[in-house]
């Protein structure tokens, strides 16, 4: 097998992918809210570059309102598929370049470990590959990984989190040095750097990376920090932090590290925490798409974000409706690298 490349969420894209959400869905109780925060990030991304959108319904049914919220119509593509959930950044393709070619690659997702459906979500890129919509060949492999659960820096480092890879629900056939084995050829990294701490209460997905510590270049990284020593993520978070600082990049130099502060306590109807961060922002051409949650920290946060993408505007988007289901921006998003542009069969 020819060496692979996975780029850096920062290279140019062809596309960003959402999953759109059903009124039927787990976000039923929320779905005007939801689709509304679907809306807009549809409608924003569209102003930067192509938006491709799986959706369980008519194509034409979402043409309106898209259009009336200022989208561009001739970046919108539309496929018809079905799906469980919104997760496409854990659902959908994975793509790489290997031979300089695109190739879309296509894991196994279990619903984070059996806690939720996950049969249809699991067919989505098999099924878009079916309708020609995805302009590149489809590699499925039989390795459960989610897009969350990694990062990488573009310069051969991969970062991830112990709790979240080495679950016993995700390949409990593998050890750590197996799954690095595993991952390094396929995604063109030469090292992994994993950490042990850092999870945000009420996250089911055993600690992805994208909800607490993110690449914005190669050597600066963006992380869920606490201030707040009363805060019940205090201890591990600050934990989390010593072991970012501790972390080298490859060349034996430390990592520009951005704090960034964690939004006042969002409680859902049963009273649980949800997981609200900052982190969970998304990397377009020209742009960062960041989740605030209409609280105080909202502009700090912003603030902190802007000089580490200079070139990019950083952009608040409203996500107090997706953390409802434990999620964020990042989570409902999946950026396609340029190198071709998906031929989808229906466009808006």
């Amino acid at each position: 097998m020819s060496p692979s490349f996975l780029p850096p969420e920062w290279a140019p894209q062809s596309a960003v992918m959402l999953t759109w959400p059903r009124a039927d869905g787990d976000f039923a109780r929320h779905f005007d809210a939801v689709e509304r925060c679907f809306v807009e990030i549809a409608a924003t991304i569209s102003r930067y570059q192509n938006v491709h959108i799986n959706y369980g319904l008519e194509p034409a049914l979402l043409r309106d309102r898209l259009v009336l919220a200022g989208a561009r119509p001739e970046r919108l593509h539309v496929c018809r598929v079905e799906s469980d959930d919104v997760w496409v950044r854990d659902h959908g393709p994975i793509t790489v370049f290997r031979g300089g070619r695109p190739r879309h690659l296509d894991f196994v997702f279990n619903g984070w470990g059996g806690k939720f459906a996950a049969g249809r979500d699991n067919q989505v890129t098999r099924k878009l590959a079916e309708q020609g919509a995805l302009g590149a060949e489809v590699e499925t492999l039989d390795f459960v990984l989610e897009g969350g659960a990694i990062e990488v820096d573009g310069a051969g480092t991969l970062l991830t989190t112990e709790r979240c890879l080495l679950a016993p629900t995700r390949n409990p056939h593998l050890n750590k040095t197996q799954i690095e084995d595993f991952l390094k050829p396929l995604f063109g990294v030469e090292r992994v750097l994993w950490l042990r701490h850092g999870d945000l209460l009420g996250d089911d997905t055993d600690g992805h990376i994208d909800t607490i510590a993110r690449f914005c270049d190669a050597g600066t990284i963006a992380y869920q920090a606490c201030e707040d020593r009363d805060d019940a993520h205090f201890a591990d978070l600050r934990a989390m932090a010593a072991e970012l600082a501790a972390f080298r990049r490859a060349d034996d130099q430390p990592y520009k590290l951005v704090p960034l502060p964690l939004p006042t306590p969002i409680y859902d109807e049963d009273g649980g925490r949800l997981p609200a961060g900052y982190a969970n922002f998304l990397i377009i051409n020209g742009a960062v798409l960041v989740p605030v949650y209409g609280d105080n920290n909202d502009e700090e946060a912003l603030a902190r974000l802007r000089p580490c993408f200079p070139g990019r505007e950083v952009i608040g988007i409203d996500c107090r409706a997706l953390i409802e289901q434990y999620g964020s921006l990042h989570c409902v998003t999946m950026q396609i690298p340029s190198g071709q542009i998906p031929q989808i069969p229906e466009a808006l």
